[in-house]
């Protein structure tokens, strides 16, 4: 996904379709290449995903008693999901930053540790916060559709809201796709600002380091029109419907597994 969305890269690196990109890096680069970068993703989703879940289900429960009477609210979904953002990518950007990095076609970064240190010494500690506030203003918008969707999926293939593992995955990856789609044009502005890549920042006449929301929709629009800010939207799609489906599942399996438990602890014999 990062290589499709790069602006100009170098005329081998030039890909058509996500099949094709996958192809072509594997075949040139070996076999590995694509998942360089995944390590640092895995570390950080961890700690991400707990404060990320663990915030939703506390605010959403929250907003739903303030707005809706204990009801389930479509806003209070959104709004938890917003909140529950913040928290998520304070500990994901960085892991981000990296991973884009490692993977951008002629990378000199060879493992995560000698990334991390070379954008520290070279960059500085901002460089990993570089398109945090633009990572907010693509995530809360991707983060309100994904859970007002879910939601509401939810209320019309599963509305007793009973464990059903085929609604949980069907409705996440729906949720997942619809909002991945809708909000591609801020990702491939958050993936400019990760990289800075460097040829489009040359052709662009950007000197120095790229940096805001503003700057980077200028950009993205200067070097390739209203078609660049749907570069990758095809391989984004098909990145988070397997990933917001499986999310959800899992999140739903151990919150019934919990809840159950919980409830069994309490039953007297």
């Amino acid at each position: 996904m990062t290589r499709m969305q790069s602006l100009h890269p170098d005329p081998k690196a030039r890909y058509t379709s996500v099949y094709g990109a996958l192809k072509q890096i594997i075949r040139t680069e070996g076999f590995w290449r694509p998942l360089r970068g995944i390590n640092v993703m895995v570390m950080g989703a961890g700690p991400a995903h707990a404060m990320y879940f663990a915030c939703y289900e506390n605010m959403k429960r929250t907003l739903n008693e303030v707005l809706h009477h204990r009801g389930n609210s479509h806003l209070s979904n959104g709004i938890a999901g917003s909140l529950a953002t913040l928290l998520h990518d304070a500990v994901m950007n960085p892991a981000e930053v990296v991973k884009q990095r490692m993977q951008m076609y002629n990378s000199p970064h060879h493992s995560a540790l000698r990334c991390v240190r070379d954008v520290w010494r070279t960059e500085g500690v901002g460089a990993f916060y570089r398109s945090y506030t633009t990572q907010l203003t693509m995530n809360i918008p991707f983060q309100s559709i994904h859970f007002i969707t879910y939601e509401f999926l939810q209320e019309q293939i599963n509305p007793r809201r009973g464990y059903n593992p085929q609604s949980h995955i069907l409705a996440g990856g729906l949720a997942g796709a619809i909002a991945a789609a809708a909000t591609t044009p801020l990702d491939v502005c958050k993936t400019l600002l990760n990289t800075q890549e460097n040829v489009a920042l040359s052709l662009a006449n950007v000197s120095g380091h790229l940096s805001g929301m503003a700057n980077a929709f200028r950009t993205v629009y200067q070097l390739n029109g209203i078609s660049g800010y749907f570069k990758g939207m095809q391989a984004r799609v098909i990145y988070q419907m397997p990933s917001t489906a499986i999310s959800w599942s899992v999140y739903e399996f151990f919150k019934y597994f919990l809840t159950k438990h919980q409830i069994e602890n309490r039953t007297p014999y």
